[in-house]
C-alpha cells in the first residue's frame, strides 16, 4: 500500500469513470447471458448427439485438457496481473505508456502460449494418462485425438482474454463477453450440419475443429476495438518498463494460483474418469449449468468492480474505506442472485436439466443423474460466486500471494475429501458407484467455503469488516424457499408437459414471487436498478 500512499500524498482521487461499477456490470453480466445461453444451446444439441457414451465422455475430457492451458493463462490470471496495472496507467492519462505495456504483454504471452501449445500437442499421451487413466482402448485413442485439434483452438482462446483485459479497463466489457457467441455458433453449427451424418467416434473430431475455427472468429470480433482504443500499442517484447515488470512479477503468482486451483479440478476430472460410464459427461454437463450463475453475477460484478478498484488511489485508510464500501454493496448484488440460483438447483434441478439437455440420447435417467450432481455443486455456489468477488479486491490492493497461498489450501481439502467422497463414501452407504460424481462434487463445494472463510477473514483483519449482513441474507433465503415451495406446488397440479414448457412455467412463477417477495421484505438489491430504469424511461 506504501506505493499508493507516496504517489498521492494521502489525498483520495477517485476517478470518475471508476465511480460507478453498476452499468459495467450490468453490460458484463448482458455478455455473459447470451453467450452462456448459447453455450446451454450447443451443449443440449451436443446431448442429443452424444448422450453420456464413451464418445461423449472422450470428448468433454479433451475439452477439458486444453482448457487447463486457456484457465492458467486466459482471463482470470491476466485480469488479476494486466488490468490493475494498465487500467491505473490510463487513470493517470498515460495513453502512450499503456499501449506500450499492452503491446509488451501480448507479445509475452503470444510467445509463451505458442510454445505451450507446441508441447501440449507432443505429450498428449502422457498428458491423457495423468488427467483420464480411467480410459482405455478407442475412448484414449479418440481422447489424444481430441486433445491434439482442440490445443491450438485454446491458444487463440488465451490471446482473446489479452482482448478482454484491453476492452474491460476501457470499460468496455460488452463486447468481450459476448464474443464467445461467435464460438458457440460455429460448433452449433456443425453439430447440426453433421451431426445427422456421422457415427459418434467420427462426429466428435468435426466438432474439435469447429471448436478451433470458433475460437479464431472470437479472437477476430474483438481485435478491431482492442486496436481503435489501444492507440499506441506496439507488439514486442520490452521488459524495460517498471510497468511491464510489475505485470510479469504479479502474474507468477496468479499463474500459480490458476494453476493449483486447476489441480482442483484436474482431481475432480481423474476421480470422474475412474466412475462408471457416464459420470465424466455428468460431471461437465452439471459444471456447465452450475457456472452459468457464478459467471453471470459472480464473475460480472467483479469483472466490473477490478478496473474500478484499481483506479483509486490515496492513503491506506482512505483506500481501505473506499474498497470496503465497494465491496460490500456487490457482495449484496451477487447474493440477491446467487441465492435464488441455488435454491432453484436443489428443489427445481431436474426441470432445469431436463429442459436444457433431455433430448435424443439423454433421457430421465441421464436427468436424475445430472441432477444430483448439480445439487452437489449447488452447495458451493455461494462461497464461489463471493470468493470471486473477494480475490479481485486482493488483486486490486496489489496482492497476488495471499489468493494463492487459499488456494493450496484448498486443493489439498479436495484432494483428500475428494478421494473419500467420491470413491468411498457410495459403498459405505450403498449407493451405485455412478453416484459417486455427486459426492465428489458435494467436497468440492466444501473446499470452496474453506477456501471463501479464508479469503474474508484476512481481507477484514486488512480493510475492516465487509460480508453479507445476517437479517438480509436469511430474507433472501426465506423468499427463495417460499417461491419454491409455490413452484412446487403449482408442479403438482400441473398434466404431463413438454420439459421446456414446465420450465418455463415454473421457473417465471419461481422468479416472479422470489423478487416480489424481496421487494416487500424490503430486501431486494434489484430496487435501485429499477428506480434507475424507471427515472430514465421519463428522461425527456
Amino acid at each position: 500500500m506504501s506505493d499508493l500512499d507516496s504517489e498521492t500524498g494521502g489525498a483520495v482521487e477517485v476517478q470518475p469513470r471508476a465511480a460507478h461499477s453498476g452499468g459495467g456490470a450490468i453490460l458484463v453480466a448482458a455478455g455473459v447471458f447470451f453467450s452462456r445461453i448459447a453455450g446451454l444451446i450447443r451443449d443440449r444439441v451436443f446431448a442429443h448427439f452424444f448422450g453420456s457414451s464413451d464418445a461423449a465422455d472422450a470428448f468433454k475430457a479433451a475439452f477439458r485438457i486444453p482448457n487447463f492451458l486457456q484457465n492458467l493463462f486466459g482471463e482470470g490470471t491476466l485480469s488479476a496481473s494486466f488490468i490493475p496495472v494498465y487500467a491505473r496507467l490510463l487513470a493517470e492519462e498515460r495513453e502512450e505508456d499503456s499501449g506500450r505495456v499492452a503491446g509488451a504483454v501480448a507479445a509475452i504471452l503470444s510467445l509463451v502460449v505458442a510454445l505451450s501449445v507446441l508441447a501440449g500437442v507432443l505429450l498428449t499421451p502422457w498428458l491423457i494418462a495423468l488427467i483420464a487413466p480411467g480410459f482405455s482402448g478407442a475412448k484414449r485413442e479418440l481422447t489424444i485425438q481430441l486433445v491434439r485439434i482442440l490445443f491450438p483452438g485454446a491458444g487463440l482462446l488465451v490471446l482473446s482474454s489479452w482482448c478482454l483485459g484491453i476492452l474491460n479497463s476501457h470499460r468496455k466489457f460488452f463486447l468481450s463477453y459476448a464474443a464467445p457467441i461467435g464460438w458457440n455458433a460455429v460448433m452449433i453449427a456443425a453439430l447440426v450440419i453433421w451431426g445427422p451424418r456421422q457415427q459418434q467416434f467420427d462426429l466428435a473430431p468435426t466438432i474439435a475443429w469447429a471448436s478451433v475455427a470458433g475460437s479464431g472468429l472470437q479472437l477476430l470480433v474483438q481485435l478491431p476495438m482492442v486496436l481503435r482504443l489501444a492507440k499506441h500499442l506496439r507488439i514486442r517484447i520490452d521488459l524495460k518498463m517498471a510497468e511491464v515488470r510489475t505485470v510479469v512479477k504479479n502474474f507468477f503468482p496468479v499463474f500459480f494460483g490458476r494453476g493449483v486451483i486447476q489441480i482442483s479440478s484436474y482431481v475432480d476430472e481423474l476421480l470422474a474418469s475412474l466412475l462408471p460410464t457416464g459420470a465424466f459427461a455428468a460431471l461437465s454437463y452439471a459444471q456447465t449449468l452450475y457456472l452459468l450463475p457464478v459467471s453471470l453475477f459472480g464473475m460480472s460484478v467483479s469483472a466490473a468492480e477490478l478496473p474500478a478498484m484499481s483506479s483509486v488511489v490515496g492513503d491506506e485508510k482512505e483506500i481501505s474505506g473506499y474498497l470496503q464500501k465497494r465491496l460490500n454493496s456487490g457482495l449484496r448484488r451477487i447474493a440477491f442472485f446467487i441465492i435464488p440460483s441455488a435454491i432453484a438447483f436443489l428443489a427445481l434441478g431436474d426441470v432445469v436439466v431436463a429442459a436444457i439437455y433431455q433430448t435424443g440420447r439423454f433421457g430421465h435417467r441421464e436427468v436424475i443423474h445430472v441432477w444430483g450432481v448439480l445439487a452437489g455443486a449447488t452447495v458451493g455456489l455461494m462461497a464461489q460466486a463471493l470468493g470471486r468477488l473477494y480475490s479481485s479486491t486482493y488483486y486490486a490492493l496489489r496482492d497476488t500471494r495471499t489468493p494463492l497461498r487459499f488456494a493450496v489450501v484448498r486443493v489439498l481439502f479436495t484432494c483428500t475429501m475428494g478421494y473419500l467422497f467420491a470413491l468411498r463414501l457410495p459403498g459405505l452407504i450403498g449407493l451405485d458407484p455412478r453416484w459417486g460424481v455427486a459426492c465428489l462434487t458435494v467436497s468440492s463445494s466444501l473446499a470452496a467455503w474453506v477456501e471463501f472463510i479464508l479469503l474474508r477473514h484476512t481481507l477484514n483483519r486488512r480493510i475492516g469488516r465487509t460480508g453479507l449482513q445476517g437479517g438480509r441474507t436469511f430474507r433472501l433465503f426465506l423468499s427463495a424457499a417460499l417461491a419454491a415451495a409455490a413452484a412446487w406446488g403449482m408442479r403438482s397440479l400441473l398434466p404431463p408437459l413438454h420439459p421446456i414448457l414446465l420450465a418455463a412455467l415454473l421457473l417465471s412463477l419461481y422468479g416472479g414471487l422470489y423478487v416480489g417477495s424481496t421487494l416487500l421484505l424490503r430486501a431486494a438489491e434489484i430496487a435501485p436498478v429499477l428506480a434507475r430504469l424507471q427515472r430514465r424511461r421519463h428522461t425527456p
